[in-house]
Protein backbone atom coordinates (compact mmCIF):
# COMPACT_ATOMS: atom_id res chain seq x y z
CA UNK A 1 0.00 0.00 0.00
CA UNK A 2 2.98 2.29 0.95
CA UNK A 3 4.20 1.49 -2.19
CA UNK A 4 1.43 2.26 -4.29
CA UNK A 5 1.02 5.71 -2.54
CA UNK A 6 4.82 6.56 -3.15
CA UNK A 7 4.33 5.53 -6.55
CA UNK A 8 0.95 7.67 -7.24
CA UNK A 9 2.53 10.68 -5.25
CA UNK A 10 5.78 9.92 -7.58
CA UNK A 11 7.80 10.65 -3.98
CA UNK A 12 11.43 10.00 -5.08
CA UNK A 13 13.88 7.20 -4.19
CA UNK A 14 17.52 6.75 -3.31
CA UNK A 15 18.23 8.00 -7.21
CA UNK A 16 16.40 11.11 -6.57
CA UNK A 17 14.09 10.42 -8.83
CA UNK A 18 10.47 8.96 -9.09
CA UNK A 19 7.49 7.81 -10.59
CA UNK A 20 6.77 11.40 -12.25
CA UNK A 21 10.13 12.44 -13.06
CA UNK A 22 10.64 12.84 -16.85
CA UNK A 23 13.05 11.83 -19.65
CA UNK A 24 14.17 15.73 -19.99
CA UNK A 25 14.66 15.96 -15.89
CA UNK A 26 16.79 13.08 -15.58
CA UNK A 27 18.98 13.95 -17.99
CA UNK A 28 19.20 17.45 -16.92
CA UNK A 29 22.59 17.21 -15.49
CA UNK A 30 24.12 16.29 -18.88
CA UNK A 31 26.26 19.16 -20.63
CA UNK A 32 26.86 17.42 -23.69
CA UNK A 33 26.02 13.77 -25.50
CA UNK A 34 27.88 15.17 -28.55
CA UNK A 35 30.84 12.56 -28.35
CA UNK A 36 28.35 9.13 -27.72
CA UNK A 37 26.64 7.26 -30.58
CA UNK A 38 23.28 5.15 -29.69
CA UNK A 39 21.29 2.60 -31.44
CA UNK A 40 18.36 2.62 -30.29
CA UNK A 41 15.59 0.28 -31.92
CA UNK A 42 11.84 0.92 -31.38
CA UNK A 43 12.30 4.59 -31.79
CA UNK A 44 9.56 5.09 -34.18
CA UNK A 45 6.79 5.65 -31.51
CA UNK A 46 5.92 5.89 -28.28
CA UNK A 47 9.01 5.93 -25.07
CA UNK A 48 11.22 4.91 -28.14
CA UNK A 49 10.63 8.15 -29.97
CA UNK A 50 10.74 10.49 -26.77
CA UNK A 51 14.21 8.35 -25.28
CA UNK A 52 15.51 9.37 -28.98
CA UNK A 53 14.39 13.07 -28.87
CA UNK A 54 15.61 13.82 -25.53
CA UNK A 55 19.15 11.59 -26.39
CA UNK A 56 18.98 14.01 -29.20
CA UNK A 57 18.35 17.05 -27.26
CA UNK A 58 21.44 16.53 -25.26
CA UNK A 59 23.69 15.85 -28.54
CA UNK A 60 23.79 12.27 -28.74
CA UNK A 61 24.38 10.85 -32.51
CA UNK A 62 21.24 8.71 -33.16
CA UNK A 63 20.80 5.29 -35.52
CA UNK A 64 17.27 4.50 -35.86
CA UNK A 65 16.80 1.13 -36.99
CA UNK A 66 13.41 0.80 -38.52
CA UNK A 67 11.09 -1.81 -40.38
CA UNK A 68 9.18 0.92 -41.51
CA UNK A 69 11.95 3.83 -43.07
CA UNK A 70 8.83 5.91 -43.73
CA UNK A 71 8.45 6.66 -39.90
CA UNK A 72 11.40 6.98 -39.46
CA UNK A 73 11.66 9.61 -41.53
CA UNK A 74 9.46 11.46 -40.25
CA UNK A 75 10.48 10.49 -36.61
CA UNK A 76 13.69 12.08 -37.97
CA UNK A 77 12.43 15.12 -39.11
CA UNK A 78 10.56 15.82 -36.50
CA UNK A 79 13.47 15.76 -34.53
CA UNK A 80 15.55 17.94 -36.33
CA UNK A 81 12.85 20.03 -36.30
CA UNK A 82 13.82 20.92 -32.83
CA UNK A 83 17.55 19.83 -33.03
CA UNK A 84 19.02 20.94 -35.93
CA UNK A 85 22.25 20.00 -35.50
CA UNK A 86 21.46 16.29 -34.44
CA UNK A 87 23.00 13.80 -36.81
CA UNK A 88 20.39 10.67 -37.24
CA UNK A 89 20.36 7.72 -39.51
CA UNK A 90 18.10 5.59 -40.25
CA UNK A 91 18.75 2.00 -41.21
CA UNK A 92 16.53 -1.06 -41.89
CA UNK A 93 15.69 -3.44 -38.91
CA UNK A 94 12.84 -5.97 -39.07
CA UNK A 95 13.68 -7.62 -35.15
CA UNK A 96 11.90 -10.52 -35.86
CA UNK A 97 13.89 -12.05 -38.79
CA UNK A 98 17.26 -13.24 -38.12
CA UNK A 99 18.84 -12.37 -41.53
CA UNK A 100 17.74 -8.52 -41.17
CA UNK A 101 19.49 -8.41 -37.77
CA UNK A 102 22.67 -9.96 -39.67
CA UNK A 103 22.19 -7.13 -42.54
CA UNK A 104 21.94 -4.41 -40.35
CA UNK A 105 24.91 -5.08 -38.60
CA UNK A 106 27.21 -4.89 -41.53
CA UNK A 107 25.39 -2.15 -42.94
CA UNK A 108 26.19 -0.42 -39.26
CA UNK A 109 29.81 -1.87 -39.39
CA UNK A 110 30.29 -0.31 -42.94
CA UNK A 111 29.47 3.06 -41.36
CA UNK A 112 32.71 2.99 -39.20
CA UNK A 113 30.97 4.64 -36.59
CA UNK A 114 31.69 4.13 -32.63
CA UNK A 115 29.60 3.04 -30.74
CA UNK A 116 28.41 3.96 -26.94
CA UNK A 117 24.84 3.18 -26.25
CA UNK A 118 22.53 0.14 -27.26
CA UNK A 119 18.83 0.59 -26.66
CA UNK A 120 16.93 -2.25 -27.02
CA UNK A 121 13.90 -1.08 -26.95
CA UNK A 122 11.31 -2.25 -29.78
CA UNK A 123 8.78 -3.85 -28.21
CA UNK A 124 5.16 -6.12 -29.64
CA UNK A 125 2.33 -7.38 -28.41
CA UNK A 126 0.37 -9.76 -30.74
CA UNK A 127 -2.82 -10.68 -29.71
CA UNK A 128 -2.48 -12.94 -32.41
CA UNK A 129 -0.71 -16.19 -32.88
CA UNK A 130 1.91 -15.66 -35.51
CA UNK A 131 5.35 -17.40 -36.85
CA UNK A 132 8.65 -15.50 -37.40
CA UNK A 133 10.35 -16.30 -41.06
CA UNK A 134 12.56 -18.08 -38.71
CA UNK A 135 9.59 -20.32 -37.61
CA UNK A 136 10.08 -18.74 -34.11
CA UNK A 137 6.26 -17.42 -32.24
CA UNK A 138 6.74 -13.69 -33.34
CA UNK A 139 6.60 -12.27 -30.07
CA UNK A 140 9.27 -13.87 -28.70
CA UNK A 141 11.41 -13.26 -31.87
CA UNK A 142 10.76 -9.65 -31.81
CA UNK A 143 11.01 -8.69 -28.26
CA UNK A 144 14.05 -10.97 -27.20
CA UNK A 145 15.76 -13.27 -30.01
CA UNK A 146 16.35 -10.06 -32.07
CA UNK A 147 17.50 -8.19 -29.90
CA UNK A 148 19.87 -10.97 -28.37
CA UNK A 149 21.47 -11.18 -32.22
CA UNK A 150 21.97 -8.00 -32.70
CA UNK A 151 23.35 -7.20 -29.07
CA UNK A 152 25.97 -10.38 -29.60
CA UNK A 153 26.75 -9.00 -33.17
CA UNK A 154 27.56 -5.51 -31.59
CA UNK A 155 29.27 -6.39 -28.72
CA UNK A 156 32.71 -6.49 -30.13
CA UNK A 157 32.57 -2.72 -31.47
CA UNK A 158 30.81 -1.83 -27.99
CA UNK A 159 33.94 -3.57 -26.33
CA UNK A 160 36.01 -1.80 -28.70
CA UNK A 161 35.22 1.93 -28.60
CA UNK A 162 35.00 1.75 -25.03
CA UNK A 163 38.81 0.51 -24.80
CA UNK A 164 39.40 3.54 -27.31
CA UNK A 165 37.45 5.90 -26.02
CA UNK A 166 37.87 5.52 -22.35
CA UNK A 167 34.17 6.05 -21.82
CA UNK A 168 32.21 3.23 -20.57
CA UNK A 169 29.60 1.52 -22.82
CA UNK A 170 26.15 0.55 -21.78
CA UNK A 171 23.29 -1.59 -23.35
CA UNK A 172 19.93 -0.84 -21.96
CA UNK A 173 17.11 -3.74 -22.16
CA UNK A 174 13.79 -2.75 -21.97
CA UNK A 175 11.46 -4.94 -19.91
CA UNK A 176 8.10 -5.09 -18.43
CA UNK A 177 7.13 -5.28 -15.01
CA UNK A 178 4.38 -8.32 -16.74
CA UNK A 179 7.57 -10.47 -17.05
CA UNK A 180 7.08 -11.53 -12.96
CA UNK A 181 3.22 -12.83 -14.38
CA UNK A 182 5.38 -15.94 -16.02
CA UNK A 183 6.15 -18.57 -13.85
CA UNK A 184 7.40 -22.29 -15.19
CA UNK A 185 9.79 -23.28 -18.02
CA UNK A 186 10.64 -20.85 -20.21
CA UNK A 187 11.84 -22.69 -22.99
CA UNK A 188 8.93 -25.31 -22.28
CA UNK A 189 6.40 -22.93 -22.84
CA UNK A 190 7.99 -21.18 -26.03
CA UNK A 191 8.51 -24.21 -27.77
CA UNK A 192 4.53 -25.13 -27.07
CA UNK A 193 3.27 -21.28 -28.02
CA UNK A 194 5.07 -21.74 -31.17
CA UNK A 195 4.16 -25.34 -31.87
CA UNK A 196 0.81 -24.99 -31.45
CA UNK A 197 -1.21 -22.24 -31.20
CA UNK A 198 -3.68 -23.54 -28.84
CA UNK A 199 -1.58 -22.87 -26.53
CA UNK A 200 -1.07 -19.05 -27.48
CA UNK A 201 -2.43 -16.54 -24.83
CA UNK A 202 -0.89 -13.53 -25.50
CA UNK A 203 -0.31 -11.71 -22.37
CA UNK A 204 1.64 -15.08 -21.58
CA UNK A 205 3.77 -14.30 -24.67
CA UNK A 206 4.74 -11.33 -24.03
CA UNK A 207 5.54 -12.04 -20.40
CA UNK A 208 7.82 -14.95 -21.72
CA UNK A 209 9.56 -12.51 -24.13
CA UNK A 210 10.49 -9.92 -21.29
CA UNK A 211 11.33 -12.52 -18.52
CA UNK A 212 13.78 -13.65 -21.10
CA UNK A 213 14.68 -9.80 -21.58
CA UNK A 214 15.78 -9.84 -18.11
CA UNK A 215 17.55 -13.09 -18.02
CA UNK A 216 19.49 -11.95 -20.89
CA UNK A 217 20.49 -9.02 -19.06
CA UNK A 218 21.36 -11.11 -15.91
CA UNK A 219 23.83 -13.54 -18.05
CA UNK A 220 25.42 -10.94 -20.19
CA UNK A 221 26.54 -8.75 -17.27
CA UNK A 222 28.15 -11.79 -16.32
CA UNK A 223 29.39 -12.53 -19.33
CA UNK A 224 30.90 -9.15 -19.52
CA UNK A 225 32.25 -9.14 -16.52
CA UNK A 226 34.15 -12.18 -17.21
CA UNK A 227 35.63 -10.37 -20.26
CA UNK A 228 36.32 -7.38 -17.95
CA UNK A 229 35.03 -4.98 -20.66
CA UNK A 230 34.06 -1.69 -19.75
CA UNK A 231 30.47 -2.46 -20.77
CA UNK A 232 27.59 -2.40 -18.50
CA UNK A 233 24.16 -3.73 -19.33
CA UNK A 234 20.70 -2.90 -17.43
CA UNK A 235 17.11 -3.73 -17.45
CA UNK A 236 14.38 -1.46 -17.17
CA UNK A 237 10.48 -1.64 -16.37
CA UNK A 238 9.23 2.02 -17.92
CA UNK A 239 5.88 1.87 -15.86
CA UNK A 240 2.18 1.74 -17.35
CA UNK A 241 1.72 3.81 -20.05
CA UNK A 242 -0.35 3.44 -23.54
CA UNK A 243 1.67 3.31 -26.50
CA UNK A 244 1.34 1.63 -29.63
CA UNK A 245 1.85 -1.91 -28.27
CA UNK A 246 -2.16 -1.68 -27.81
CA UNK A 247 -2.84 -1.23 -31.14
CA UNK A 248 -3.93 -4.36 -31.48
CA UNK A 249 -5.67 -4.71 -28.57
CA UNK A 250 -8.24 -1.09 -29.21
CA UNK A 251 -11.91 -1.07 -28.47
CA UNK A 252 -14.36 -0.28 -25.87
CA UNK A 253 -12.18 -3.28 -23.17
CA UNK A 254 -9.35 -1.71 -23.59
CA UNK A 255 -10.57 1.45 -23.53
CA UNK A 256 -12.20 0.61 -20.28
CA UNK A 257 -9.53 -0.71 -18.40
CA UNK A 258 -7.30 2.44 -19.42
CA UNK A 259 -9.75 4.51 -18.23
CA UNK A 260 -10.09 2.67 -14.71
CA UNK A 261 -6.34 2.62 -14.33
CA UNK A 262 -5.33 6.06 -15.24
CA UNK A 263 -4.36 7.40 -11.86
CA UNK A 264 -1.44 4.41 -12.32
CA UNK A 265 -0.62 5.37 -16.15
CA UNK A 266 2.53 7.87 -16.70
CA UNK A 267 2.62 9.73 -19.40
CA UNK A 268 5.54 8.92 -22.36
CA UNK A 269 8.20 11.67 -20.79
CA UNK A 270 8.10 9.84 -17.45
CA UNK A 271 8.11 6.82 -19.28
CA UNK A 272 11.35 7.17 -20.84
CA UNK A 273 12.71 8.36 -17.72
CA UNK A 274 14.31 5.16 -16.84
CA UNK A 275 15.10 4.20 -19.94
CA UNK A 276 17.41 7.55 -20.00
CA UNK A 277 18.61 7.39 -16.41
CA UNK A 278 20.09 3.91 -16.65
CA UNK A 279 21.68 4.68 -20.32
CA UNK A 280 23.31 8.14 -19.09
CA UNK A 281 23.57 8.58 -15.54
CA UNK A 282 27.07 9.08 -13.56
CA UNK A 283 25.93 7.74 -10.51
CA UNK A 284 25.50 4.04 -12.62
CA UNK A 285 29.01 4.12 -13.82
CA UNK A 286 30.02 0.26 -13.72
CA UNK A 287 26.30 -0.83 -12.05
CA UNK A 288 25.64 -3.78 -14.54
CA UNK A 289 23.04 -6.92 -14.56
CA UNK A 290 20.45 -4.80 -12.42
CA UNK A 291 16.86 -3.62 -13.02
CA UNK A 292 15.16 -0.67 -12.63
CA UNK A 293 11.86 1.19 -11.96
CA UNK A 294 10.83 4.50 -11.77
CA UNK A 295 14.92 5.60 -11.75
CA UNK A 296 15.55 3.78 -8.93
CA UNK A 297 17.01 -0.16 -8.74
CA UNK A 298 13.75 -2.33 -8.34
CA UNK A 299 13.38 -6.51 -7.51
CA UNK A 300 12.15 -9.07 -9.80
CA UNK A 301 11.01 -12.23 -9.72
CA UNK A 302 12.75 -15.34 -8.43
CA UNK A 303 12.87 -16.73 -11.72
CA UNK A 304 14.31 -13.67 -13.18
CA UNK A 305 16.78 -13.56 -10.94
CA UNK A 306 17.72 -17.52 -11.33
CA UNK A 307 21.50 -17.18 -12.58
CA UNK A 308 21.06 -21.04 -13.93
CA UNK A 309 17.72 -20.29 -15.91
CA UNK A 310 19.86 -17.21 -17.11
CA UNK A 311 22.72 -19.57 -18.45
CA UNK A 312 20.14 -21.86 -19.62
CA UNK A 313 18.78 -19.64 -21.89
CA UNK A 314 21.56 -18.03 -23.32
CA UNK A 315 22.99 -21.49 -24.53
CA UNK A 316 19.62 -22.11 -25.82
CA UNK A 317 19.14 -18.78 -27.77
CA UNK A 318 22.65 -19.26 -28.97
CA UNK A 319 21.91 -22.23 -31.02
CA UNK A 320 18.22 -20.21 -32.01
CA UNK A 321 20.05 -18.19 -34.23
CA UNK A 322 22.23 -20.48 -35.37
CA UNK A 323 20.43 -23.96 -36.10
CA UNK A 324 16.84 -24.86 -37.40
CA UNK A 325 14.15 -24.23 -34.49
CA UNK A 326 12.62 -27.84 -35.11
CA UNK A 327 16.16 -29.16 -33.52
CA UNK A 328 16.44 -26.88 -31.02
CA UNK A 329 12.64 -27.68 -29.32
CA UNK A 330 12.69 -31.56 -30.33
CA UNK A 331 13.39 -32.62 -26.49
CA UNK A 332 9.80 -30.41 -26.00
CA UNK A 333 8.03 -31.97 -28.50
CA UNK A 334 6.16 -34.59 -26.45
CA UNK A 335 5.18 -31.33 -24.05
Amino acid sequence: MLDTVKYLLGSPGPSGFGSKTTAEQVTDHLVDLRSLTVIITGATSGIGAETARVLAKRGARLVIPARNLKVAEEIKARILLEFRDTEIIVMPLDLSSLKSVRRFVTQFEALDLPLNLLINNAGKFAYDHGISEDGIEMTFATNYLGHFLLTKLLLKKMISTAKTTGVQGRIVNVSSGIHTWFSGDLIRSLSQITRDKSHYDATRAYAISKLANVLHTKELARRLQQMEANVTVNCVHPGIVRTGLTRDREGFITDFVFMITSKLLKTIPQAAATTCYVATHPELKNVSGKYFADCNEASNSDIGCNLKEAARLWSFSEIMVSTDWKAVFAPFSTA
